[in-house]
């Protein structure tokens, strides 16, 4: 799967001189976390704004009314290109600690988030340790006596010691 196949295609934007108040206004609307910021020219890069990006600068200054998207938005920010596989996309946005890319070849085309992972792909099957399973089908098999069922309950154990953190 790529991101072509999950990207979001219907985008909302926002120039980069409006201001805080008017981006928070249109997130809100739009129930988005994120904008992408129009560029200013075909050679200029795009930008993209975060609802993190609004809440840290409405808490370091009284006016958002005052302050611009271009002042606090990121520029250039990391974009994805719709060939590139979800797996990929998902490194990606772990390395770079990022949430949200929009999705560009030659021109915007959509945007792709961390939901977008999680809820179009079949990323979210449970994962199963082959090297587990076949431990404990292994102990399974073998006639029980105490040792036998001490060794597995410890194994057992130590699978599952990290699946709840309580």
């Amino acid at each position: 799967m790529k991101a072509a196949d999950i990207m979001t295609k219907k985008l909302v934007t926002i120039n980069s001189l409006a201001t805080i108040t008017e981006a928070a206004r249109v997130m809100t609307q739009h129930n988005l976390r994120a904008l992408i910021v129009e560029r200013t020219c075909d050679q200029d890069a795009y930008g993209i704004i975060t609802e993190t990006d609004i809440a840290q600068t409405i808490a370091q200054t009284h006016n958002p009314e005052a302050i611009y998207v271009c002042q606090v938005m990121t520029k250039p920010c990391i974009v994805v290109n719709p060939d590139l596989g979800v797996e990929h996309i998902a490194k990606l946005f772990a390395r770079a600690k990022i949430r949200i890319a929009p999705v560009i070849k030659d021109e915007l085309l959509g945007i792709v988030s961390l939901t977008d992972i999680l809820t179009k792909t079949n990323c979210l099957i449970p994962f199963q340790d082959q090297s587990t399973s076949q431990k404990l089908e292994q102990l399974t098999e073998l006639p029980l006596d105490e040792a036998r069922a001490t060794e597995l309950e410890t194994i057992a154990d130590h699978i599952y010691e990290n699946w709840c953190s309580g």
